[in-house]
């Protein structure tokens, strides 16, 4: 191995305390720490060397991806390892490149490469989904574990309740659901709080399959789908629930999305804006945006707060999920690998394992980030009103969510 290598994966292992081992494409190895590894990275040939120079962290991923090197042992244990050694940061000045040539090329300007984009991860079809989600909402966004949360399942109806109580909820509301997915929390507002609910979905693919679910039980006159760009939304409602959209907004559309969120809320009315989101401004890891979310880009909290002022939204409540979200990731990671034989089943040229290797690494290292004290990613949750609440309608404590 090339000393320049060798020395970008062992000059920081005294930031972790986790044993690895590295075994170069000569034969030659190198253990960090003392005892058993938890992992071990097997250099197949100097190619994989060469990336790692010229991208860092992410020229190791992609050479995983292709099998030019193999994580024998704990991928969960490895990315904590990475994380805890700050492979990932600064980026390099090719990778500063590549994700500046990316947004150029996938960048969510229009609605017809915003679509594109979506389409890309969610057109994924609901059959691989099903298979790893929880049943029956598949909701795939951060999970909420009060104490004694037991399940993947009640985690998923502890967040829709979690929702639909901080908007107050009531028989009879309108709501729209911006960025509905499998509709899981149109479902549940309908069943347990009578709220009368319209998804907006870009992803052809998921509405589709979610017009046909609503039809089969017999809810069309209750539940409705458009097929639409975020940033145009027909319409307006009593409350707007908005879980997992921003991050899809892109780089330049924070604004157009959240004051379509705002022209979407009847005066006076009250939303959630549930949304990955960063402690300052960064740039969002490249390697998600090259081969998971093509276009994604994770707000910061401050710009978000500053869109819904401009828009004239009143932020009543900020809660941080991020701890939830690290659990979450696990129980997705975990049931993604248990159930990967069902996964390459169902189209084994469009699940092969490249796709595997991606979807191991974006579960697992996602779950680390949301874990890592190092992390200056979170999952945010923003109470928001049409003109500022007062007193009297709208709680003066968060003690009403927990009764």
């Amino acid at each position: 191995m090339t000393s320049p290598t060798r020395k970008y994966l062992t000059q920081a292992a005294h930031r972790t305390r986790i044993v690895f081992r590295v075994v170069f494409p000569d034969g030659g190895s190198h253990q960090v720490n003392e005892g058993e590894p938890a992992f071990t990275l097997l250099f197949r040939n100097r190619r994989a060397e060469r990336r790692i120079l010229l991208f860092g962290h992410v020229g190791l991923l992609e050479s995983y991806f292709c099998g030019d090197l193999d994580i024998d042992g704990s991928l969960q244990l490895a990315f904590r390892a990475g994380m805890d050694m700050g492979l990932d940061c600064p980026p390099s000045g090719l990778l500063k490149l590549r994700n500046a040539w990316h947004e150029f090329r996938f960048g969510n300007r229009t609605a017809a490469q915003a679509k594109a984009n979506a389409r890309f991860h969610y057109g994924l079809g609901a059959d691989f989904y099903k298979l790893w989600l929880d049943w029956p909402s598949m909701m795939y966004t951060c999970a909420y574990w009060q104490e004694g949360t037991q399940s993947l399942e009640e985690a998923q109806k502890n967040k829709l309740d979690h929702v639909a109580k901080k908007i107050l909820l009531k028989p009879g509301e309108t709501f729209v659901d911006i960025g509905c997915g499998f509709g899981g929390f149109m479902f549940h507002a309908l069943a347990h709080y009578g709220a009368l609910g319209t998804g907006i979905n870009t992803t052809t693919e998921q509405v589709d399959w979610l017009r046909g679910e609503i039809a089969s039980r017999g809810l069309s006159d209750e539940l409705k789908v458009i097929e639409a760009d975020f940033r145009e939304i027909p319409g307006q409602y009593d409350k707007v629930v908005s879980i997992g959209v921003l991050e899809h907004a892109g780089r330049d559309q924070l604004r157009d999305v959240v004051r379509a969120h705002a022209d979407a809320l009847k005066p006076g009315g009250l939303g959630v804006l549930h949304f990955i989101g960063h402690v300052g401004v960064f740039d969002t890891e490249f390697y998600i945006r090259k081969h998971i979310f093509p276009g994604g880009w994770i707000p910061s909290l401050s710009e978000t707060i500053a869109a819904m002022d401009a828009c004239g939204l009143e932020v009543v409540d900020v809660e941080n999920l991020r701890r939830h979200y690290a659990l979450t990731l696990d129980q997705w990671a975990r049931r993604f690998d248990a159930r990967w034989a069902a996964i390459h089943a169902l189209d084994p040229q469009k699940f092969d394992e490249p796709f595997r290797r991606k979807w191991r690494a974006y579960l697992w290292s996602c779950a680390e980030m949301f874990r890592s004290p190092r992390s200056t990613t979170h999952l945010f949750q923003i109470v928001f009103s049409k003109g500022n609440i007062n007193q009297d309608n709208y709680p003066m404590s968060r003690g009403f969510l927990y009764s």
